[in-house]
Formats: structure tokens, sequence, C-alpha cells
């Protein structure tokens, strides 16, 4: 597993280029926003897109499009600051935005060790967000491209995951302000639901589990050890359900970020997960494993 470091690309600058779409980032307009002959003062307004959460669907670089992974998102603050997440790495970056166009400064990106192909993907994302973007808006879906045409970006807003009844995939690992990935081989099983009958269940990686919980204000308390099934797994494997077979019990707090979901015991360790897609499984997979086997006793 690798720690998460901070690094300034001036390329990557551009990945937060989406954020240039804030809305309260520029109050002056003109130039190509101008309607020709309607007089220096009638300008384009800014499009109205901070606060507003957005997944990215894919990105383009020079005319060849790539699909986003699970997690690609960015969000624009009205303080001119924009942050995101590459589907493995976070970014953030300094945006400004006048009537259509954004203009992007450099930003930071960690370095979590990433698989290939996201690591790929990441690569294209910091090469679509550089220089001026203009932004089209069509209801729920805005696209940023390159004045040329051939770099760009597709995103979708959508609205916040709740914490009950969504797929969680386990991603990562926590200790302290140190975010890991999950021990290598050891596969993408790993994930939970919260469901209304107040109890958890999901996958530890390898078997399948269940416990009691309550939810109460910002803390998710489960009553441990969580009932467990007997396969045969991997020492990778082994070595994540073991983890969190220990972090899945007690109180945790936890902390909703549109579709991630961070849950911290006391002590700072904790994971972090994302809503799961139809792609990946779903909520049926999610809240029953893929074995169909249902959680015997506690191990």
């Amino acid at each position: 597993m690798q720690t998460q470091t901070t690094r300034t690309l001036a390329s990557a600058a551009s990945a937060a280029a989406m954020a240039l779409l804030l809305a309260a980032c520029g109050t002056e307009g003109g130039g190509a926003g101008a309607g020709s002959g309607s007089g220096s003062d009638t300008v384009s307004p800014d499009l109205p897109v901070a606060g507003t959460h957005w997944t990215i669907g894919a990105v383009t670089v020079d005319g060849r499009r790539s699909a986003a992974p699970d997690g690609a998102r960015v969000e624009f603050g009205a303080d001119g600051r924009a942050s995101g997440n590459s589907g493995c790495n976070t970014f953030g970056a300094t945006v400004a935005v006048k009537g259509d166009t954004l203009t992007v400064s450099p930003q930071e990106i960690t370095e979590m060790g990433c698989p290939g192909d996201r690591q790929r993907f990441e690569k294209e994302l910091v090469k679509a967000f550089a220089g001026p973007l203009k932004g089209t808006q069509k209801g729920e879906a805005l696209t940023l491209a390159s004045p040329d045409g051939r770099n760009g970006l597709e995103l979708t807003a959508e609205a916040d995951l709740p914490l009950r009844g969504t797929t969680w995939k386990i991603d990562g690992l926590i200790s302290g302000d140190t975010a890991s990935s999950l021990p290598a081989g050891s596969g993408d099983k790993a994930r939970l639901v919260l469901g209304a009958d107040g109890r958890v269940t999901g996958n530890l990686g390898c078997n399948n589990f269940a416990a009691t919980a309550r939810v109460e204000g910002k803390t998710l308390t489960i009553e441990g050890p969580a009932a467990t099934t007997r396969m045969m797994c991997t020492s990778p494997q082994m070595q994540l359900e073991t983890k969190l077979y220990e972090l899945l019990d007690g109180t945790l707090t936890y902390r909703l970020d549109h579709r991630t979901l961070t849950l911290t015991k006391a002590g700072g360790e904790g994971l972090g997960a994302t809503a799961a897609t139809a792609t990946t499984g779903g909520t049926s997979e999610g809240a029953g494993g893929t074995d169909g086997q249902e959680p015997p006793a506690s191990r």
C-alpha cells in the first residue's frame, strides 16, 4: 500500500478546470460572451454550477474518448476552489470563470498508487484539463471543451446519496491523516450496506458478514462482532478481512460527501468507500455478497 502525499502539477491544474465553472467566481462578462452589437455592458451569465456535485463520465484527449472509472468526480465551491477525485487520487485547484469560458490554475494532486486502468485514466484527465475550456450545459449534463475541440470532459450533476440503502464499495483504509489503497490482490468484493431494518450487511473481502447497527447523529455504532460466513480466502483477502472485521465493530464517526463515505474510529483508524454502481455489483451484490451465503454465527 502506498501513502498519499501531495504534489503540484502545472498540467494537472487543468484537472480542476471543470471547477472553473463556478458561478460565483466571475461577475464580469464581455468578449465572446457579449452579444454582437448589444453594447459593452451586455454580458453572458456565468454557468450556475457552484455547490453542485458532478460525476465525471468520460474525458477526451486528442480526439480519443476514455470512459471514467467509478468514483471520478468534481465539485465546485463558491470560494473559487474546486476539488475532486480521478477515481483514485484526489485533486484541487483555484479556478476562475467568465461567462461560459473557464481558466484553470496549477492544482495539487495526491500520489496514491492506482491500478493500471485508473492510472491511465488519471493521466488522460490531467491532459484534458489544460488551458481555456468552454462549458456547455444542457439539463444535468455539462461538457467542457478545449478551443480546438480535441480535448474535454463530460460531467453529470448528481444528488447526494443517502447513508442507508446505498451499497458502499470499500476502496481504501485510513490511519490518522494517511489514506492507503487496499492490499494488493485482495480483489474488489469488500462492501457494506446499512439497511432500514437496523442491520449492516456486506462482504469483508472474501466472506459475507452481518451485524446490528444504529445511527445517532454523525456516529454509526455496529454491535459486533459481526457474524460471517466461513469461506477459504487468499492471503491478501484474509489480510483485508481481518482489518475490516476489527474496524466494523463499535462506534465509528461517519462522513458523507456525495458518493463517498468515510468511517473512522476514535483512534483515527478507518475506511473509505464509494457508492457502487450497477456495473460494479449494485445494491443486491453489495448487500448479500456474490455467493448467496447468509452469515451464520459470530466467529
